[in-house]
């Protein structure tokens, strides 16, 4: 799946999510990439690329303020290669895969923590 595809599948995937969940998303930005880059990848202590699906940079909404202004757009990663390596690996579909990536990394947004969403099963 080249880049192309793989950012359209992405963008029908996030269309796809609930209106609720999606309004309060109006200050996030996705962006995918093939790897993580290597200061990513060293400041999150990852020696493989594969080992990172995905990203959420900024504030998360519990930590923020009332009004908070000049603030720049929140992002969430989707890393193709890993991607399209765990789906191959579970045999689930592309979507599907991208899915659960997707709203884990939105999981942080909200405030989530690993630990949390792990109990969750996101």
């Amino acid at each position: 799946m080249n880049a192309d595809g793989f950012r359209f599948i992405a963008e029908q995937v996030f269309n796809e999510l609930p209106d609720e969940f999606r309004s309060c998303l109006e200050n996030v930005v996705i962006i995918t990439d093939d790897f993580a880059d290597a200061d990513t990848l060293a400041a999150m202590h990852i020696d493989a690329p594969f080992d990172l699906l995905g990203l959420y940079e900024g504030v998360p909404m519990p930590e923020r303020q009332a009004v908070e202004s000049g603030l720049l757009p929140d992002v969430i990663h989707l890393y193709r290669k890993p991607i399209l390596a765990m789906q191959a690996e579970c045999g689930e579909s592309l979507p599907i895969c991208i899915r659960h990536v997707l709203v884990h990394e939105i999981g942080h947004h909200f405030g989530f923590s690993d630990a949390q969403m792990h109990a969750f099963e996101l």
